[in-house]
């Protein structure tokens, strides 16, 4: 599929059912919810889909079954960083033999490469691809953010063309659209920058409250491409609290607990993490009731 990545890209959950394994049907339930609701493409395997949480076997068929439901509608994004170059360029390897249409790659966990590592790191993974590759600078996770200079040395790699940055610093976002040019597309990773970072020149977001409510994040989209800014900046003042509420419990049981409340049953989140407490469940269900998708008053 030759494609320009752009639009609204759900973050998606990864469901678990409530003996941890994967709840394929229920994953295929999501996929087919975001693409009623009109997104541009999906992503699996993200921080909010716990890929550090899954083993490799996991990883394979959570691809498979987002490729097979998705059918061609939209690109499939799979995760496919890791802590070492090896791994990151098998799952790449196998993403693309699975299907998909593009690997995100975020930035190393635990160790703290310098800029020539980190360049060789991102180089030998998309050398070992035919597919597109975005890459994720997620310092908040990871500890390592990705500089505009060398995100600028990463655009000339062919196959490199974006970045999903979710850093939450607006000059950081400018400065990847000024130095790295229109063809280098950045998305938007914090969800309560998605319209600034298109003001800006970006390509559109990857978003994890997308899972709950993609029709206002497309809305806040469609808005922008069609040139209705203030109905635009309504949907995004409206996305906001859904956004704060992540702070409500440990990530990513958040957005987890609110598909449940939305109707959607996707499992807990795996193990440390637990449960929102009662309070935290209350605070969240008034957000939803507030955006009208609340389904469950008792989830």
């Amino acid at each position: 599929m030759d494609f320009t990545p752009h639009g609204v890209v759900p973050a998606m959950v990864t469901p678990f059912d409530h003996n941890d394994r994967l709840a394929e049907p229920v994953l295929r339930a999501l996929v087919e919810r975001l693409l009623n609701d009109g997104v541009h493409g999906v992503f699996v395997l993200g921080s909010q889909g716990e890929y550090f949480a899954l083993d490799m076997d996991e990883k394979k068929r959570a691809i498979e079954i987002v490729v097979e439901t998705v059918n061609s509608a939209v690109p499939v994004y799979a995760g496919t960083g890791a802590t070492t170059t090896r791994e990151a360029i098998y799952l790449t390897q196998m993403a693309e033999a699975l299907g998909a249409n593009a690997v995100s790659v975020i930035t190393p966990a635990f160790i703290s490469p310098n800029v020539d590592e980190l360049y060789e790191y991102y180089r030998d993974i998309a050398n070992s691809t035919r597919l597109p590759v975005l890459l994720y600078s997620n310092p908040g996770r990871t500890g390592i953010q990705i500089s505009a200079d060398l995100a600028h040395r990463l655009s000339h790699i062919e196959n490199i063309v974006g970045i999903k940055d979710s850093s939450g610093d607006l000059s950081l976002t400018a400065d990847y659209i000024r130095k790295c040019g229109p063809s280098f597309r950045v998305f938007a990773g914090r969800d309560t920058l998605i319209l600034a970072t298109l003001l800006y020149g970006g390509a559109g977001t990857v978003a994890a409250t997308a899972n709950v409510a993609a029709r206002l994040i497309v809305s806040i989209y469609d808005h922008y491409m069609a040139g209705n800014l203030d109905a635009a900046r309504a949907a995004q003042s409206a996305l906001a609290p859904l956004r704060a509420a992540f702070s409500l419990g440990t990530f990513p049981a958040v957005v987890k607990e609110a598909l449940g409340m939305t109707g959607l049953d996707v499992g807990p989140a795996r193990k440390p993490v637990g449960p929102l407490s009662e309070g935290s469940r209350a605070q969240l269900r008034d957000v939803l009731d507030t955006l009208g998708l609340l389904q469950d008053s008792k989830s």
